[in-house]
């Protein structure tokens, strides 16, 4: 939970800006990356980069929990159970693992997504409850929140599974091949080799890459459903396939399927680095190794 929380708020300016370009906002969709970092402190202040970052701590820390708790456990599984081990029982429980947090914490990413997407002065909820009653009311119950579910668990397989996959597998190799350069004794158990701070964040920051890569299209498509009933067009987002279909037709791919990756970029690979990292010092401090 402390892992994810950290991830995220490290940076939650990109997030922002990410959402409002991604579903092309009208006040920003003219602008590139770098251009709405400077817009949105000039007309929000310098908490319009936050914003959605609330809903974000109470999603992330219960999505960061699970996530990392679930790939402990079906990695153990999978290995008793199945007998399958090597690098492809990381990639299929961090897969497992990123399809369990999502679907536990949905509607809490659904709020989040639609606050992050208001600018200031055209508020159409007045917070994290108001947002829950509004989609509750206006957006046919309990399915309301699990509008875009179906590309998000498409999307998560991949992004956690070679998220798991690449930092697991660099870490392996990393105290197999290395271990004086790269390694050094755990904090709470000296018997235990784990990798040093630095080299974390990076075998973090390169499985954050490769795993976005994958699957950002189906990112963009997940975000233009969930915000389905505050876009003009959005009656032509109503399932996963339409809406890549809709995305592709209507802006191509490097325009569409692709925009604001270079942003995701820079935000993912930080925030994979960090979540690892604080993952990794956080089981020393709590001795768990």
């Amino acid at each position: 939970g402390v892992a994810g929380c950290c991830a995220k708020t490290t940076t939650a300016p990109l997030d922002r800006v990410k959402i409002l370009l991604q579903a092309h906002n009208h006040h920003y969709k003219h602008l590139g990356v770098f251009s709405t970092l400077c817009a949105v402190p000039k007309k929000e202040g310098y908490l319009g980069l936050y914003k959605g970052n609330g809903a974000m701590m109470i999603r992330i820390f219960p999505y960061g929990a699970i996530q990392f708790m679930a790939f402990d456990q079906y990695k153990k599984v999978i290995k008793k159970q199945l007998g399958i081990s090597g690098h492809v029982h990381r990639l299929m429980a961090g897969s497992m693992a990123g399809i369990t947090a999502v679907i536990c914490t949905y509607p809490l990413d659904m709020v989040r997504v639609r606050l992050a997407f208001q600018v200031k002065g055209e508020h159409k909820y007045m917070g994290i409850i108001h947002a829950f009653k509004m989609i509750y009311t206006k957006e046919g119950g309990l399915s309301g929140f699990y509008r875009g579910l179906m590309p998000t668990v498409v999307g998560m397989a991949p992004y956690a599974g070679f998220s798991f996959f690449t930092f697991g597998t660099l870490k392996s190799i990393g105290l197999a091949q290395a271990p004086n350069l790269l390694g050094r004794p755990s904090l709470d158990n000296p018997d235990v080799l784990v990798l040093k701070t630095h080299v974390n964040l990076l075998c973090g920051g390169i499985a954050g890459a490769i795993a976005q890569t994958i699957s950002y299209p189906l990112d963009v498509t997940r975000r233009r459903m969930q915000l389905g009933a505050v876009l003009p067009d959005s009656e032509k987002c109503l399932t996963m396939v339409q809406t890549l279909k809709y995305v592709y037709q209507q802006h191509g791919i490097r325009r569409g399927l692709y925009r604001g990756l270079s942003l995701n970029y820079i935000r993912c690979i930080p925030s994979q680095a960090v979540a690892f990292t604080t993952y990794e010092l956080m089981k020393q401090f709590l001795h768990l190794n």
